[in-house]
Formats: C-alpha cells, sequence, structure tokens
C-alpha cells in the first residue's frame, strides 16, 4: 500500500515537473530598451541580441524587445521611459547617462541595466560592489576619456595648439566631461578654447561654426552627440573631430577613444541573463571597463587632408580605410 502510494506520488511529481517545465519554458520575457539614438544606437540592440541568443533566448519564442529610441531629443527620455514601464517589462535596459536617469525616475522597482559614466556619482547606485537598489550594469568613465582625446589629438596631430569643446547641456556628465579636458588641456599645454555647451542636434552647425571662428584646431564632442549629423557638420567646416564613441569613427568621424563599445554592449546581456534567472540588481556588482580601443578613420583623414603620426597609427586598435 505505502509502495503504491508512493510509486504514485512518483508518477505524479513526473508528470508535474515537464508541465512546470513547459510552463517556465513558455514564459515571454519582455526586455525594454531605451536608447538616445547617438551613433551606437544600432551596435547597441544587435549586440544585445545576440549576447541574449547566446544565452538561450530566442525572439519570438521566448524573449520580446520593446526599442523606445529618443531621436537625440533627451527631453522625451522620461515619457518613453514611462512608456516602457507602462508595457510591465521585466528588464529596463538603459544605454549611456541620460536613458539611465531617466529610467531611474520612471521605477524603482522593475530591475534596470545601465551603461553609463559614473553611476555612483549621478546616485544610480550606492557603490560599484553593492548596488543596493534596482539598478545594476557597466560603468564607462566617460568624462576621463573625454580628456584622453585631447591628448590623443596632439600626439597624432603636431599642429594642434587649440582644441574645441562641445559638450551637451542636457547631460549630466558634462561639467565632469568639461574638468577633465581643461585638466588634460593645462597637463598638455593644449589651449581649450572655445567651450560650447548645446542643447540639442540643431545647435551643433553653430557650436563648430564657433570653433572654426576660433581657430580652433581640432574639436572634442561629448558622446551623447555622437551621431552621422555631426560627422556631416564636421565635413562641412573641415574640422577633426574627435569623442569616446567607436560607432562615431565607424560612421565617418576621425577618431574614438573609448571603452570597447561592443563588449561593452555584450555584457549587458550577461546582467540581463542573470536578472531574468532571478538575481537582484542590489547584489550584482556594477562592472568598470578594462578594455579600451583606439580607431581611426583613415578615410576621413585623407579627405581632411589631415596627415595622421605614424606613432599615433600604430597606437591604434583599429583603423578604418
Amino acid at each position: 500500500m505505502r509502495r503504491r502510494e508512493f510509486i504514485k506520488g512518483i508518477g505524479g511529481a513526473a508528470i508535474a515537473w515537464p508541465l512546470a517545465a513547459r510552463a517556465q519554458q513558455s514564459k515571454v520575457w519582455r526586455v525594454g530598451v531605451l536608447i538616445l539614438g547617438n551613433a551606437d544606437a544600432q551596435s547597441f540592440g544587435t549586440e544585445l541580441r545576440e549576447g541574449l541568443r547566446k544565452s538561450g533566448y530566442i525572439e519570438g519564442q521566448n524573449i520580446e524587445y520593446v526599442f523606445r529610441s529618443a531621436d537625440n531629443n533627451i527631453t522625451v527620455l522620461s515619457k518613453l521611459a514611462a512608456e516602457l514601464v507602462v508595457l510591465k517589462v521585466d528588464v529596463l535596459v538603459a544605454l549611456y547617462t541620460p536613458c539611465a536617469l531617466a529610467a531611474q525616475k520612471a521605477t524603482r522597482d522593475i530591475p534596470i541595466v545601465t551603461v553609463s559614466g559614473d553611476p555612483v556619482g549621478l546616485g544610480l547606485v550606492a557603490s560599484l560592489a553593492q548596488p543596493g537598489g534596482n539598478i545594476t550594469g557597466i560603468s564607462l568613465m566617460a568624462p576621463e576619456l573625454h580628456g584622453k582625446c585631447v591628448e590623443l589629438f596632439r600626439d597624432m596631430l603636431p599642429s594642434v595648439h587649440r582644441v574645441a569643446l562641445v559638450g551637451n547641456g542636457a547631460d549630466p556628465l558634462s561639467k565632469p566631461m568639461l574638468e577633465q579636458v581643461q585638466l588634460v588641456g593645462r597637463t598638455t599645454g593644449i589651449e581649450i578654447a572655445p567651450v560650447v555647451m548645446v542643447s540639442g542636434q540643431d545647435e551643433l552647425d553653430a557650436a563648430l561654426s564657433r570653433a572654426k571662428e576660433a581657430r580652433a584646431d581640432a574639436v572634442v564632442v561629448q558622446a551623447s552627440l555622437s551621431t552621422q549629423h555631426l560627422v556631416n557638420l564636421a565635413f562641412k567646416h573641415r574640422l577633426p573631430v574627435a569623442t569616446v564613441s567607436r560607432s562615431f569613427a565607424e560612421v565617418g568621424g576621425l577618431m574614438s577613444y573609448g571603452v570597447d563599445g561592443p563588449d561593452a554592449f555584450r555584457r549587458t546581456a550577461v546582467f540581463v541573463d542573470k536578472i531574468l534567472r532571478g538575481g537582484k540588481p542590489a547584489d550584482l556588482p556594477v562592472e568598470q571597463p578594462t578594455k579600451f580601443e583606439l580607431v581611426i578613420n583613415l578615410k576621413t583623414a585623407k579627405a581632411l587632408d589631415l596627415k595622421i603620426s605614424e606613432q599615433v597609427l600604430l597606437r591604434a586598435d583599429t583603423i578604418i580605410e
């Protein structure tokens, strides 16, 4: 009797387990993605999808992506983040600081994975080791890397003595970025002038015009402004322009120096996977980059009649010809 009951119990469990497993497998996770819409947007979407595909998530079967792009208009980010919250996404992924702050404002409940600069200083997390809330992700060290662009201009173009800076006044990282660029300017003997803060893409043409009129030899632009539009304006004003976003160089900008973007984007998939498997952002340490890359678009250099130092070309991780 007991043996029969035991066997019956085992049988019931055997039947119940596949049903539970099938129910779990039938779950379609919804991942919300908030992007500003700059040059990195396409690469980010590609790497995030590929990273999750390798972890067993198949779009249309067990995962769904809901993208919201601000098309480079920071003022609409809060609205777009709120839309993703209403859609009850399981995880919200935010690319770059303005998106991360908008996501934080929109929800304290939905797990958020960010790719942003200085998450501790901006109040996104309590600390890198113990985020402590609903946010984790990757820290980009963006302010320091903008300063590195000034140093690279000095090395790659010996004629550079004055570098203009164009910052995004709507980006909370504009102040620390400005401080870092000016610090490097002082230590390298490069004059940082003019400094122009813009509030959107429609002001970039005037900003580069001002740089040209001030006889700036080159321009460093904040990464959140790096778009194809900026590349077109750089050609129009015949100015060498650099930023920290790899995609900027890939779409025609002269130079980028920063975190290995595709690698960082793939790492976001690891965070998303851990969260979908039950991990809590509060317990997932924020990662800092260990790999940086210099990308030079030699085709653009030739179009601008620039002769890049051979020493710098040898330092480049990628040369686009």
